[in-house]
């Protein structure tokens, strides 16, 4: 398949993007309506431990990230602007599946489960949270919704840009520590597999 053709499949793959609708999907605006508020961040693979920020609309840092300097132990706080801890992930070492473990600050814990044999695309599980993940995980190009397919969040990338910017559009601001814990814990995911084939 010549670069041409790649490069179209890959667009299409992702579905469009526009500046006017906060770089979020075109089919899920049409679908949802625009959100209620939105939440951004960059995302650098090849680096496990580096610091995530995820920021309001005017730039102001909601969110940031602590994680162990043991890859091994795959475990990240999540804290708000004020340095509270609003949830801690953890994965387990050694499982058929990616295990990620996800607790709140208010006791509500879950795990996002990865079939690591699927061989044509991810199939990614959130167990203990009545939420379904709708489309292309590895590109962080997909929708959370609720046990009947009502829309919690939306996430979209920029096509072009300097840095891989990525959009969070909240239905339901209410969730927003929630849908950020599970952004985050999936970016780590992707981050630990760009290190792991730097390491090959």
């Amino acid at each position: 398949m010549g670069f041409l053709s790649k490069f179209k499949k890959i667009g299409q793959a992702v579905d469009g993007f526009n500046e006017a609708a906060n770089n979020l999907s075109k089919s899920t605006v049409e679908d949802f309506g625009e959100p209620v508020s939105s939440l951004y961040t960059s995302l650098n693979l090849g680096d496990l431990h580096r610091k995530i920020d995820i920021t309001d609309e005017k730039g102001n840092v909601k969110y940031y990230t602590k994680s162990s300097v043991f890859a091994l132990k795959g475990k990240t706080e999540i804290m708000d602007a004020a340095g509270n801890v609003i949830a801690h992930l953890e994965k387990r070492p050694i499982s058929l599946h990616e295990k990620h473990f996800i607790t709140m600050a208010d006791g509500r814990k879950f795990t996002l489960s990865n079939e690591l044999l699927h061989i044509v695309k991810d199939v990614t599980k959130i167990e203990g949270l009545n939420w379904k993940i709708k489309g292309n995980i590895i590109g962080l190009n997909f929708n959370l919704v609720d046990e009947f397919d009502r829309p919690v969040a939306t996430i979209g990338k920029k096509m072009i840009s300097v840095h891989d910017k990525y959009c969070i559009g909240l239905y339901r601001p209410e969730e927003e520590q929630i849908v950020t814990a599970i952004f985050i814990q999936l970016e780590k995911m992707l981050e630990a597999r760009s290190e792991d084939r730097d390491d090959d």
